[in-house]
């Protein structure tokens, strides 16, 4: 099997020594033709770990989420890229899995469904119930996705590609965004389900969606038309209309969770709009 016919997995790191390795063996055990790691400046063990798996390692300069992404596709040799995580965890065929979602949808991008990898604690088990309720179903083509994990045609990357001069923090929502307006790729979720493993601290969660929400923050700053959608969508789909979902599907541990991704999300943004015009 030649190269064109195999799968470029691209991963970014940061300091993922206490997860590099299961994301590693899992990404091993579905036999890729290369893994390409780019590293953001860790200072712990990540590196060493992934010497053990790859001889394909850059070494980012003045880092960020986009703009690594980026230099990881911009060095695959494969006619398809995996865009994998750090917190995720795959079994033995997830990507071909996710190449054969990707075909039978017909679409070029295709972003798996999401479970938790050992779920145990309160956090984790209603993270999981979210994913359930609005992430995983239905398949098929979706008006907006994730960027991970999920399987990409490299002529993709032709048309459109991950800038940090549009938004530096994550850019799933911009990303995908300025695909869809050129109207000419199917993006949607196929029926693989791929495990995360998070940390499963209220802290931790506290964190994460201040992050999110500094990039839908960005996101606002580049598309200053979709703000008011932006947070309607953080505050009153994620704490109202989702929580009545929730509930309907007696799902109750999802509750509190969307309350707290989509007010966390809204302040995040609404600190980074804030912080741009005092510095604008």
């Amino acid at each position: 099997m030649n190269n064109k016919s195999q799968i470029s997995v691209v991963l970014c790191t940061l300091n993922e020594e206490k997860r590099i390795k299961l994301c590693l063996e899992g990404i091993k055990s579905n036999f890729p033709y290369e893994i390409i790691i780019v590293d953001g400046g860790s200072i712990d063990n990540t590196i060493e770990i992934a010497k053990i798996y790859t001889t394909k390692i850059f070494h980012s300069i003045n880092s960020n989420l986009t703009k690594d992404r980026q230099i990881g596709i911009n060095n695959c040799e494969s006619d398809l890229i995996a865009m994998i995580d750090s917190d995720h965890i795959l079994n033995p065929n997830d990507l071909s899995n996710l190449v054969y979602d990707l075909n039978f949808f017909n679409l070029d991008i295709v972003q798996s469904g999401l479970s938790a990898f050992k779920p145990k604690g309160f956090w984790l088990k209603a993270e999981n119930q979210t994913w359930m309720l609005v992430h995983n179903k239905p398949y098929g083509v979706r008006k907006m996705i994730g960027t991970a994990p999920a399987i990409y045609k490299k002529q993709i990357f032709d048309e459109i590609q991950f800038s940090d001069e549009i938004t530096k923090t994550i850019d799933d929502t911009d990303f995908i965004f300025r695909l869809s307006k050129l109207n000419k790729f199917k993006i949607g979720i196929g029926k693989t389900t791929i495990m995360q493993l998070h940390y499963s601290s209220f802290k931790s969660y506290l964190k994460k969606f201040f992050w999110y929400g500094k990039g839908d923050g960005e996101f606002c700053i580049k598309h200053k038309d979709r703000t008011y959608s932006m947070f309607y969508h953080l505050l009153f789909r994620y704490p109202i209309l989702y929580p009545i979902k929730a509930i309907k599907e007696k799902c109750f541990r999802a509750v509190p969770f969307f309350i707290l991704q989509g007010l966390t999300r809204a302040y995040g943004a609404l600190y980074t709009i804030l912080k741009f015009k005092i510095y604008e």
